[in-house]
């Protein structure tokens, strides 16, 4: 099992990191253009191999594609980090651009890889691998909805003043601060409704620190987070190297479910050794489905600032 990142950065460090560690993957190579950065993040994490107890292998190259041949899964996390004010959209000029061409590249060398997109905007940047390469939905992957849900789950948490290990939740839609959708009408405390223990107003906070919960790191940090995106991108990384057949709300092409057509966005979907293997569909208040509805109506937006 060979996985590449794109980008060393601190989010494809950390993917990397938390890749390596779980210790299913033989190898994962880290990918980036800035001369010996990738080799450096490479070799100071081989370091902790020992006192850590994984036997990946690690390798740093410098933009040589050929050095990620025949990965089964690719990880693009290059582009330009979102800066305090700034809005996962603004990112699309530059982003667009390196997206594309790791895109590529990749494919040039690993033709039936599975792609799992970070880049933001994120759902935008899933669509246009999707409208610029030739690889099957559902070996394109966008990344939102594993860390949005993530953060929900800790902001329920924290309300509820419970062990995190004792609740669930979801976000569907967009992954941006006003196009996510966390449902907290399906969230449980150990199968128990949310609702049971919180008021509509807390839930309703709780719903609001979900949705700025990048841009509140990204004002605390001055940059974007990069711990919880990478062990997101782990979690769904490991479900398709070991066939877990897992749930996961990923952004994916849709063709008409929940709705919707010719978008990528959040949903909930099985991960299986072949990406994407199913799309979940899961009954919606009408008042989700109207926020479904307008996520989309941004994402599209979005969209069609690409030069496709």
């Amino acid at each position: 099992m060979k996985v590449t990142v794109v980008g060393a950065g601190a989010v494809g460090a950390s993917c990397a990191e938390y890749i390596a560690i779980k210790n299913f993957a033989s190898e994962v190579v880290l990918l980036d253009i800035k001369e010996g950065y990738a080799e450096g993040k490479a070799m100071d994490l081989m370091q902790t191999a020992s006192l850590n107890g994984f036997d990946t292998k690690i390798t740093g190259v410098t933009n040589d594609y050929s050095q990620t041949a025949d990965s089964n899964i690719c990880v693009i996390t290059s582009g330009i980090p979102r800066k305090p004010g700034m809005t996962r959209e603004e990112l699309i000029g530059i982003n667009a651009g390196i997206v594309k061409t790791v895109s590529s590249n990749l494919i040039e060398h690993s033709p039936n890889t599975i792609i799992i997109v970070v880049s933001n905007p994120m759902d935008t940047m899933t669509y246009l691998v999707h409208k610029s390469t030739n690889l099957p939905k559902n070996r394109i992957i966008g990344m939102g909805g594993a860390l949005d849900s993530a953060r929900f789950k800790y902001r329920l948490a924290e309300a509820l003043e419970a062990p995190i290990s004792d609740v669930d939740g979801m976000v569907i839609g967009g992954h941006s601060d006003t196009g996510m959708v966390p449902l907290t009408s399906h969230a449980t405390r150990n199968s128990i409704k949310v609702s049971e223990f919180l008021s509509a107003e807390r839930l309703e906070q709780v719903a609001a620190d979900t949705k700025v919960g990048g841009a509140t790191l990204t004002g605390l940090l001055g940059t974007s987070a990069w711990y919880a995106p990478g062990a997101a991108v782990s979690g769904m990384v490991q479900a398709i190297a070991c066939d877990q057949k897992k749930m996961f709300p990923c952004s994916t092409y849709l063709e008409g479910e929940y709705g919707l057509n010719d978008i990528c966005i959040g949903v909930p979907v099985i991960l299986g050794k072949d990406g994407i293997e199913s799309i979940v569909n899961i009954p919606l208040s009408d008042a989700e489905k109207a926020h479904v509805q307008a996520s989309a109506e941004g994402v599209t937006k979005t969209n069609g600032l690409l030069d496709l």
